[in-house]
Parts: C-alpha cells; structure tokens; sequence
C-alpha cells in the first residue's frame, strides 16, 4: 500500500515534507540514489501495464523491496509522493533518438514538471543516465551539476534535453514538448513494448539489459555490454566481454548496497 512516511524513509528523507526547493532537490536526489533504474529483471508474467498501474504494487516492489523500475513506474509513484506532499506536478513526455527510431513514439519516456518559487523545474527520478541528478530549471540559461553541464534548446514545437561533461561535447539526453500529458497516453507505448517482449526469442546476451545508480557525484549505467560512469563530470566507458562479470555488475547496481 502507498504510504507516504514510508516513501521517505525508503531514500533517506524521513520528515521532510516541506514544499520548498532544497527539499525537492534533497528528495530527487535521495530518490536516484536509493532506487536504482531497474530495467534488467522486470517480470511480465502477470502482463505489461502502463496506462493501468497497480500503484500500491508497484510501490511495494520498486521501493519498498527497492528493486526500482523504469519510468513508468518510478516517476508515476514520484509524482503521486510529490502531489500528496502538496507540489504542482505536471506530467511530461520525452522520447530519445534512439527510441524515436525503434519506436516512432514520442511518449517514450514519462518524467515530471513541477511548478514550484516561480518558476518551473524538470523532474526525472527514472532515467538510467547520465542525467541531471536534481532538478533543473526551465530556463535558457547552462546549468551545472556536479562537473557536468545542462541546457535546453528550442527545435521547433519540441525542446532538446542537452548535457556535457567536463571534456565532452553537447549531446541530447532526450527531446520533449511542453503540453500537459495524461496517463492514457502512454497506451501506444504499452501496444508497442508488448509487441517487442512477445516477438523476444532464444537466449538473451545481456545486450538489452539496461539499468543505472546515482553516486553522490555522479553516475552509473550499463546499457547492454557498454558500462559507463560518471563522476564529477568525467567520464569512463568499458566494454564488458566476461559474461560473468557483466552479472555481476548488473547484481550490484540493483542491490541495497551499491555504493
């Protein structure tokens, strides 16, 4: 069952109720860190569901058991914390280049808005990485985080998410429209991600395993083989090869004691 108290206590932030900026930037962060992006062991035994999430399930599996989840389940469960603690929370759709071709979907991806001291800040507790690990202000303006940098870039009707480190250039996290979305929409997305498991065949070779962890400066995801990190802006990437090895990463990055 949905329980806001334990919410808290599960990353860190026992008590903090406030509606104010450093308790939502101490509340994103704490999330990323405590939950990681789980997209390597979800179970889809019982079906797929987007549009109609079992919260209360999903709340015990993905953080109170802090197995984590994909955005569909961790920004949702987010966005229902934020709102019962009294933010404006505005739901929000991204798609990235990669998932716009395989896809043709522009509700690739669910984050969230929230309106908060006048002005506005992008929320994302469900993304692998890297990516803003507080949230970011919606403004023209480079904002920086912990030796990485971020800026948003109007193209067209759509706005480009952009990050760089410390000796990399800009590249897009995601792209995103600003108009209000609902959970209805993500129905198409559901069509489709149901597709992709049932024509799933044979063994798997670990190159569609896709989970990541927040540091306290920084990142960690493993996309298929290719194992990046991320700290203070500096970025390291190793292909993985042992099969072993590449278990074993995916085991501690999902487990309470990554760190």
């Amino acid at each position: 069952m949905f329980d806001v108290d334990t919410y808290l206590r599960r990353i860190g932030c026992a008590g903090e109720t406030g509606t104010d900026l450093a308790t939502l930037r101490k509340l994103h962060k704490n999330h990323l860190m405590a939950i990681p992006y789980n997209g390597a062991t979800q179970d889809f035994s019982d079906g797929l569901r987007l549009v109609e999430l079992d919260e209360d399930a999903a709340f015990e599996t993905c953080v109170v058991q802090g197995r984590g989840g994909t955005c569909f389940q961790l920004n949702r469960l987010f966005a229902r914390l934020l709102t019962e603690l009294g933010y404006r929370v505005t739901l929000l759709a991204a798609s990235t280049a990669e998932g716009w071709e395989a896809s043709g979907l522009d509700v690739e991806h669910m984050f969230l808005r929230v309106g908060l001291d006048g002005g506005q800040w992008l929320v994302d507790v469900g993304y692998p990485g890297p990516s803003y690990v507080e949230p970011l202000r919606v403004c023209d303006a480079v904002q920086s985080q912990y030796g990485s940098q971020y800026r948003l870039v109007e193209r067209g009707s759509r706005t480009a998410l952009q990050r760089r480190g410390r000796i990399t250039r800009w590249s897009v996290v995601y792209s995103f429209s600003t108009t209000p979305r609902q959970w209805s929409d993500w129905k198409d997305m559901e069509e489709f991600l149901v597709r992709e498991i049932a024509a799933e065949t044979g063994p798997q070779d670990g190159t569609k395993i896709l989970c990541g962890r927040t540091l306290d400066d920084g990142q960690v995801v493993l996309k298929g083989r290719r194992h990046l990190t991320v700290r203070d802006g500096r970025e390291e990437i190793r292909t993985i090869t042992d099969d072993a090895e590449h278990q074993r990463l995916v085991t501690h990055l999902l487990s309470d004691s990554f760190g």
